[in-house]
């Protein structure tokens, strides 16, 4: 199953050119890791505007290299904390800021077909003052917002949900993802509950993430914050694009009845296992949700459905997650011939 990050970006593409928050020849800016970026890279052209990523640099080099194929700009940036204006979020906000400024600058006016193009998503122009890096020939910014924008949500309430529920005939007893914006989990849960309570919903959460202790205790730490130890990143695990530390509009309207713990080796050795057994070259989140099945499945026990999402490929992950190298710096080289590194034999 695809999950509809492009339909998505439809979404939130069309209405704000509707409402002339953007403007064809503008540009959409977007922090991610790299999956949602794609998505908006490969959509932004159909409707005449540019894209503009930023991206940890400590993410797989080949996304970037893809985001620079399809044409968007990319910026790689060094990885710090949410609450740290250098984060790859805010910086793709101030992006924004700044392609509207230049765009009104240019045309002599503090407006924009009407709307008031001092701001973008609450935060003021005047607040941010940066070197202009955009053409003159831009009409406006536009951040796309991915953690915090419930069309997000509202992708997968009304698109992966529903595809889940018609492809298992509603006769499923489990859903299991993991989460970075947590637009996923958010929308199936919150779809599969309504059609029937009964299925429950889990959450598969990596190293250094707090949404485990979040889901479970009511608490949002990790064991390395708890200790007063902070490494370069707010999580530190090899899978990308999942596991954070704080709660995002999207992820507040999950469903969930509760979570599971995976580690960095479980979600290699999955990797390696789908690849070998099922034919299925998987990147890191896909394998961290297979992960989660597993443990949902040895939870519930035999003779019960289980669904969670194969939302990456393994061709994004090539330098880092599918490099023996890197694996083996940080003693992550697989060994196991089956499942027993799930306790299975």
């Amino acid at each position: 199953m695809e999950v509809p990050g492009v339909d998505l970006l439809l979404i939130k593409s069309t209405k704000a050119l509707e409402s002339g928050a953007l403007a064809e020849g503008g540009v959409v800016t977007e922090g991610s890791a790299g999956s949602t970026a794609i998505s908006l890279a490969t959509v932004a052209p159909a409707y005449g505007c540019r894209c503009h990523v930023v991206i940890p640099d400590d993410a797989a080099l080949e996304k970037s290299q893809i985001l620079e194929a399809l044409g968007a700009a990319v910026e790689r940036v060094r990885p710090v904390s949410i609450t740290h204006r250098d984060h790859f979020v805010n910086i793709a906000r101030r992006r924004a800021l700044e392609a509207s400024e230049l765009a009104s600058i240019c045309r002599n006016e503090n407006q924009i077909n009407g709307n008031d193009s001092s701001q973008i998503n609450d935060h003021s122009i005047s607040e941010e003052k940066q070197t202009m890096n955009f053409s003159r020939e831009y009409k406006g910014g536009f951040f796309a917002d991915q953690f915090e924008n419930l069309a997000n949500f509202r992708s997968h309430y009304e698109g992966t949900g529903p595809e889940i529920w018609e492809q298992t005939g509603g006769k499923l007893d489990a859903f299991i993802a993991a989460a970075g914006t947590g637009g996923t989990v958010a929308g199936v849960s919150q779809f599969l509950k309504e059609k029937n309570f009964n299925v429950k919903c889990f959450l598969i959460d990596p190293p250094g993430s707090g949404l485990f202790n979040k889901v479970t205790r009511g608490v949002m730490y990790t064991r390395e914050e708890a200790e007063g130890r902070r490494l370069k990143n707010p999580f530190d695990t090899i899978t990308e694009g999942i596991g954070i530390n704080r709660i995002t509009e999207n992820f507040k309207l999950a469903k969930l009845d509760g979570a599971f713990r995976g580690t960095d080796m479980e979600a290699v050795e999955m990797s390696r296992y789908l690849l070998k057994y099922d034919g299925l070259f998987v990147g890191s989140s896909s394998a961290m949700n297979c992960v989660g099945a597993v443990r949902v499945a040895k939870a519930l026990g035999p003779g019960h459905t289980i669904v969670t999402i194969l939302c990456d490929s393994g061709m994004r992950h090539l330098s880092k997650f599918y490099n023996a190298e890197y694996l083996s710096e940080h003693g992550l080289t697989p060994s196991a011939t089956g499942l027993e590194f799930l306790g299975l034999s």
